[in-house]
């Protein structure tokens, strides 16, 4: 096992700005601690919950910058979908964000090869017409952004010891 740390003053000052700044101060830390990279090799070395939390900011960043459509072409598809992340979520309270994602999932399973196929820019734009199923899971996820990662910070925040180790 890795250990992941977080200096104290460095996390204050996260907690004293917002929600996002408190959960990427745990981000960063874990992706130090493992050189950056989250690989087979890196991921046996963290925990589950430090692997849920990498989850997170992965579906976060690709959801929030062009949706599903987005996440699954650039080949996150297998790391959200096909390890237990929503299962994960729903222990930790997020209990709409996991069912977001068992329905995303479904759709995965059904979308995900030709959504992931090597195309031109055009013909990926072109996705998010030809994959409209995944519109109101966009905007569900867009909607609800602010209240998950307050809930997953609130998560981190009570279960500090399972994410880093905090030093001075």
């Amino acid at each position: 096992m890795i250990e992941v740390r977080v200096k104290d003053e460095a996390l204050r000052k996260a907690a004293g700005e917002d929600m996002d700044a408190f959960v990427g101060c745990f981000v960063t830390a874990i992706h130090e601690a493992i050189g950056g990279e989250l690989t087979t090799e890196t991921m046996a070395q963290l925990n589950a919950d430090q692997i849920t939390l990498l989850a997170w900011q992965t579906l976060h960043d690709e959801v929030m910058d062009g949706g599903f459509v987005q996440l699954i072409h650039n080949g996150y598809g297998p790391f959200i979908f096909k390890n237990p992340l929503a299962k994960a979520l729903k222990l930790w309270g997020l209990r709409e964000l996991s069912k977001l994602l068992y329905s995303a999932h479904t759709l995965y399973i059904k979308y995900g090869a030709a959504i992931e196929r090597d195309c031109t820019d055009e013909e990926f734009m072109a996705l998010f017409e030809q994959y409209p199923e995944f519109d109101d899971m966009d905007d569900e996820f867009v909607e609800q952004e602010e209240q998950w990662t307050s809930a997953i910070a609130h998560y981190i925040d009570e279960h500090i010891e399972r994410f880093a180790t905090i030093t001075q």
